[in-house]
């Protein structure tokens, strides 16, 4: 128990570090950005009404004192720091005057439902195929389903999200190819508005697990076939242990710890993919809000999704690592 906690210790210190260098980073480089923020109001505004050149003048001096983009770099870098720990990181400038926070608030809901789901449907059909796939290597469908896998997993995500949308959008229309729900549904807690919401997910998700499926089976059906050789699987099969015990308890059980260790470090990479899902689906995540966000010189949202993005993220991998020594007895030993 007390290597368990001296571990979990040294794992929160490596999150923290983490959380606080990558949301560092995100910071300065938006710092660095040659985009103006106040300007790009001030270009937005103008473009919307006749405003004279003292207005312009007035609202230029408002803007630039409220985001405090006239300080230094390490003053506004401080008060990032502080904004970020109180959870306000300042008013949105392209829905000002509403909360950057607010904003990332509505939109994470549809990324979190859209990846959670996504990569445990992968993890799950990935695996369970793939190690039944190494176990009875002479299968037919285990052949046949590994061919697919392996010609779907190089195939950018945006490739096959493009190629879904136009079968089942245009060649086949049977499921709703843009938003988040149907324009007819009411937002709430109501069996029509769950059932659009799940209607409208499926070919955004549907385009992240073919696309994902194929690392998970191919690294299992590897792990597998060298288990299979191992004396104490032979030694199970020779006394007469049923396959499925076999299966289970002495072949996927050991090989599911290298890739419960992978899973962590395939998050970032399937929520890198839900920015560009989301962009081909027109879908409401956080995705879509970031490339707004970029696009309008907002960097009030953009740091405000990133924050976030990271945090979860990098919380994601941990919560995964901590699972790691209570699967595998030899890293609890050590």
């Amino acid at each position: 128990m007390h290597s368990y906690l001296w571990f979990a210790g040294k794992r929160l210190l490596q999150l923290i570090a983490v959380i606080f260098f990558g949301v560092s980073a995100m910071f300065f480089v938006t710092y660095l950005s040659p985009i103006d923020p106040v300007e790009q109001v001030l270009g937005r505004l103008a473009s919307r009404s006749n405003l004279s050149p003292d207005a312009i003048a007035s609202t230029r001096e408002a803007l630039t004192a409220m985001f405090g983009t006239d300080q230094p770099m390490m003053t506004q870098y401080f008060n990032f720091w502080t904004r970020v720990l109180r959870g306000d990181l300042g008013a949105s400038l392209m829905a000002f005057p509403t909360p950057a926070m607010e904003l990332v608030m509505r939109s994470m809901p549809w990324t979190l439902g859209l990846l959670l789901t996504s990569t445990f449907i992968t993890f799950v059909i990935g695996n369970v195929m793939g190690g039944l796939a190494g176990y009875f290597q002479n299968n037919r469908f285990f052949k046949a389903f590994g061919i697919l896998a392996m010609g779907l997993q190089p195939i950018p995500y945006y490739i096959v999200a493009f190629i879904i949308l136009i079968i089942f959008g245009f060649l086949w229309p049977v499921l709703p190819i843009s938003g988040g729900f149907a324009m007819d549904v009411r937002p709430s807690w109501t069996l029509p508005f769950i059932l659009s919401v799940l209607q409208h997910s499926l070919l955004p998700a549907f385009s992240l697990v073919l696309v994902g499926l194929g690392g998970w089976f191919i690294g299992m059906r590897a792990l597998v076939s060298n288990i299979v050789t191992e004396d104490y699987v032979t030694y199970a099969e020779l006394a007469g242990v049923k396959r499925n015990t076999v299966v289970a308890s002495y072949v996927m059980r050991n090989a599911l710890v290298p890739q419960i260790t992978a899973l962590a470090m395939v998050i970032g990479g399937v929520f890198s993919g839900t920015i560009i899902t989301e962009q081909v689906f027109n879908y409401p995540g956080m995705g879509s809000l970031l490339v707004d966000a970029v696009n309008a010189g907002d960097y009030s949202t953009v740091l405000a999704v990133c924050t976030v993005s990271i945090t979860a993220v990098a919380t994601a991998i941990f919560i995964v690592d901590m699972l790691h020594p209570l699967l595998d007895p030899r890293v609890r030993a050590e």
